[in-house]
């Protein structure tokens, strides 16, 4: 049983890889697209960010379409956008039809952002989601590191070499699309379509005999009492409360400047004197401490919790961050000191915010409400992460190191304490348990 959840979760999951490639892909053709387009500080800003666009209008088709046609069909769309931009944007001579094949791209990261944590949520049993939730930004680091490693193999390649970093995101998006037609529905969908014979079918292979019915029973018992839902139900006083939660954590998961480091790493090397080979190698550090610290959030999530995790990492970051500001105030600024503050930074936010707003966006609304929720939380996340990724090159050039990373040092306590005094703890029960509980907080 537990063999094939986590293989349904790993399919799944295969779409976090491709939204962790698509977005850190960029970074290693930055100083290849920058002359070869022509483009200023600013245009650059936006040519990054194009993706991320493509991610709002990605979550809101993910969060009706999913409920309309199921996660899975909708996984498999995302699948086939993955593939059009991955060759759209690799053979685009202009800039207009680059960014129009990156915002393709975004678009499928936005449905991937939503619904490959959901449809995990939805099949896992309570013991073990926060894991199987958490194996979701795993592929997503996976799909980072990946990025890294092939930038650094195809930087020798010729003056098309960033057309081959692009091109390769088209091997796992046919994986994914694949890989889907072996797996079920989300046993949730099904009971809210009418299709509980079908929806227990896949609890007794998720659950087991025991408990199927059992979470049968309780699936149509929430669903039962609910009515169809709408946008403006988030508003209503039991659940208004839940949404703030989920959209302020998802800001701060991007404010506090993850994707700065993700989308930059190589012009912030570059920035202290970094030769671009040598900058490249030293993303795929930053991708592999990523990874393993993100097993270490996996470990100890379901075991502590989400809230200490959170806690922990972002005062792990806002040392990191302030370490870093202060070398480049001092004027220190040595390749390797620079990486040794960035690779503790994203050891911390691996080990906590990263997996864990994931995690928590997927446990925080009621069934009925959960892709709305999600998708309201996941497009203030894109619409954040969008104004970072315009700004930081801008702030880098105008304010100086120093005082940029003393910023977002600023903003990982201001984390801190929020969650420290907002967020409810959410491990070890399931869905309809954590609906009741809170419900009545």
């Amino acid at each position: 049983m537990k063999g094939y959840v986590v293989l349904i979760s790993i399919v799944a999951a295969l779409g976090g890889l491709l939204f962790g490639f698509d977005t850190a892909v960029i970074s290693g053709t930055i100083n290849f697209i920058q002359p070869y387009f022509k483009l200023t500080e600013v245009q650059l800003g936006w040519t990054v960010s194009s993706l991320l666009l493509g991610c709002i209008a990605g979550v809101f088709i993910a969060g009706k379409a999913g409920d309309q046609y199921g996660r899975k069909k909708v996984l498999m769309l995302a699948a086939l956008l993955f593939f059009i931009s991955a060759i759209g944007s690799a053979s685009a001579h202009t800039l207009t039809l680059f960014i129009m094949a990156r915002v393709l791209g975004g678009i499928a990261v936005g449905v991937a952002s939503i619904l490959s944590p959901m449809y995990i949520a939805e099949l896992a049993p309570a013991k073990y989601r926060g894991t199987l939730v958490s194996l979701n930004q795993l592929a997503i680091v996976v799909g980072i590191l990946i990025a890294f490693f092939s930038n650094y193999l195809l930087v020798n390649t010729g003056e098309n070499n960033w057309r081959w970093m692009l091109l390769v995101m088209a091997a796992p998006a046919v994986l994914l699309f694949a890989s889907l037609f072996f797996v079920p529905e989300s046993p949730r969908w099904l009971v809210a379509r009418q299709l509980n014979d079908e929806a227990y079918q896949v609890l007794l292979k998720t659950a087991g005999t025991k408990t199927a019915a059992i979470e049968l029973r309780e699936i149509e018992k929430s669903l039962s009492v609910q009515e169809a839902s709408t946008y403006s139900d988030l508003l209503a006083p039991r659940v208004k409360p839940l949404l703030y939660i989920g959209v302020i954590l998802a800001v701060f998961q991007q404010i506090t400047g993850i994707n700065t480091i993700m989308y930059y790493a190589p012009k912030i090397f570059a920035n202290v004197g970094v030769s671009t080979d040598s900058a490249l190698l030293q993303t795929i550090a930053i991708g592999g401490t990523n990874l393993v610290f993100t097993l270490v959030a996996m470990l100890l999530i379901d075991r502590f919790g989400r809230k200490p995790l959170i806690v922990i990492g972002s005062l792990g970051m806002t040392l990191m961050l302030a370490g870093l500001s202060a070398i480049f105030f001092m004027g220190e600024t040595t390749g390797v000191l620079v990486l040794v503050f960035i690779l503790g930074y994203i050891a911390f936010f691996a080990a906590s915010l990263g997996p864990a707003l994931w995690v928590v966006t997927t446990e925080l609304f009621p069934n009925r409400l959960r892709s709305k929720g999600m998708s309201i939380a996941i497009v203030a996340l894109w619409i954040a992460c969008t104004i970072v990724t315009i700004a930081f090159p801008i702030m880098l050039e105008q304010l100086s190191g120093g005082f940029t990373f003393l910023i977002f040092a600023l903003i990982c306590l201001a984390n801190l304490i929020y969650v420290w005094k907002y967020v409810p703890e959410t491990k070890g029960k399931t869905l309809e348990e954590l609906e009741k509980d809170l419900a009545n907080r």
